[in-house]
């Protein structure tokens, strides 16, 4: 059995990878350029976490075309040399704004500076946006503007909510980028990191019109109650824009965005594809999770599993499913992600299952960033939740204290790629075993005859 859960795993970071391979950013935009009308003169702006291989791909066309890049700039959460020397790289804080999203939001506003009205600009949007150049708009503090957006993200805020809540407070969230900018044409491309895909929720829309209302923000902001913690700054904000005091954010309609094109290059779903091919390359049998996977990690952990092998699934059955959850962190917290909360919920409820059923779960961010921790996920089975009892930890206690890291780690769990440079959410993998037709990931068949296959 053990021998079977260390293949499973293998398969299910085989999986996981392909997923990622297939949105990987370069090859996206370069996809999407192919079918966009020939640039003008531009400017290109690349901001998030994929920013630099987006940029790079960007800049590699408009030289195979020969026209001119005026300028632009590319912010990215890690430090490093530009793409093209005509172009600036800062860098940003994630995943909260910080010292330096201030700097990379300054930045931003002198790169649009620089466009005239005759040129282009292209836009490249990744995840990660919203804090790499978070920064208040003017009528609130940088502090007040870093209370508001911890009380949001401590809320459990599904994140649509989330980001229409946190994008108005935004320096260049809800269409503030193409209301400050000149140009002929903005084009932009994104790539998207929230369920449903909507321009006006990736990296808060910055190029999209914003559809709620400062009553609307107003109200679900108020609904979370004064034990939240929103400042009463962002309350008093609000209130002056339903006055007019302050302007509203662009609507739909607004002509501001009829010199605006947007193109979405890829996705959680693009991304699901990926992954389905790959393990129906492997031998399994798929079924895919209709709609995206959203709502409390720790629940969503249990109720996944629950719920697959109440169906008892065929041996070799793959499920496949994509999305973000969210965790609402008390006063008390540890050190963990969705994906890792996820996972170690998954774990205790395969624990029961450890002489009976090999089944195994990966749970894993694309961006290979799982909060502020050094893993993407984690992969789980039967087998983790007594390794964790057995290194001396409590896996109770670390769910209840949302410290899913140290547990995991404790259990050699945790899903370490690395930065990948790309993000559309989150991928959940789980394999049904026992089949001995079943290979590993990069095997191949040793025969045709499914019975002399190793197992």
């Amino acid at each position: 059995m053990s021998q079977l859960l260390d293949r499973l795993r293998t398969d299910a970071v085989a999986i996981y990878a392909a997923a990622v391979a297939g949105v990987e950013p370069r090859r996206a935009v370069t996809r999407a350029f192919a079918t966009t009308p020939p640039p003008n003169p531009s400017h290109i702006i690349a901001l998030g976490k994929a920013a630099y291989p987006m940029a790079a791909a960007a800049v590699q066309h408009f030289d195979r075309l020969e026209v001119p890049i005026q300028g632009g700039l590319v912010v990215t959460p890690d430090v490093g040399d530009s793409p093209d020397p005509r172009l600036r790289r800062v860098t940003g804080d994630h995943p909260v704004p910080g010292t330096r999203s201030r700097a990379a939001a300054a930045a931003l506003q002198d790169a649009l500076a620089a466009v005239n009205h005759r040129d282009e600009v292209w836009v490249l949007i990744s995840g990660g946006t919203s804090s790499l150049v978070g920064a208040p708009v003017d009528g609130m503090s940088e502090i007040e503007y870093d209370l508001l957006v911890r009380a949001l993200a401590r809320a459990g805020l599904p994140i649509a909510a989330l980001n229409r809540a946190r994008k108005r407070f935004s320096r260049w969230g809800a269409g503030r980028l193409v209301s400050a900018g000149r140009g002929d044409r903005i084009r932009v491309f994104l790539l998207s990191d929230v369920p449903g895909d909507d321009p006006a929720d990736i990296g808060s829309g910055p190029c999209a019109p914003d559809p709620s209302s400062a009553a609307e923000i107003l109200a679900l902001l108020d609904a979370l109650g004064s034990e939240a913690g929103v400042p009463d700054a962002a309350l008093r904000y609000l209130e002056r824009t339903i006055r007019g005091i302050v302007p509203e954010t662009p609507k739909p309609g607004d002509p501001v965005f009829e010199r605006v094109t947007t193109r979405l290059v890829g996705s959680n779903a693009l991304a699901l594809d990926h992954a389905e091919e790959r393990a129906r390359a492997l031998g399994y049998e798929v079924r895919r999770h209709p709609t995206p996977v959203t709502g409390e990690a720790g629940t969503v952990g249990r109720e996944l599993i629950r719920s697959i092998l109440a169906d008892d699934p065929t041996p070799g059955t793959a499920w496949i499913g994509g999305g973000e959850t969210t965790v609402s962190l008390g006063p008390d917290h540890g050190l963990g992600g969705r994906c890792q909360e996820l996972a170690l919920a998954a774990a205790g409820e395969l624990a029961p299952y450890r002489n009976r059923r090999r089944v195994t779960l990966l749970a894993g961010g694309t961006d290979g960033r799982d909060g502020p921790t050094d893993a993407a996920g984690a992969v789980v089975d039967s087998r983790t939740w007594d390794a964790i009892r057995e290194a001396g930890l409590d896996p109770d206690r670390a769910l209840a204290r949302h410290d899913a890291h140290p547990a995991l780690t404790a259990a050699g769990a945790l899903l370490r790629p690395g930065l990948t440079g790309t993000n559309v959410m989150d991928v959940m993998v789980v394999l049904v075993g026992d089949r001995p037709n079943l290979r590993a990931a990069g095997d191949q068949p040793e025969s045709d005859n499914p019975h002399q296959a190793g197992s």
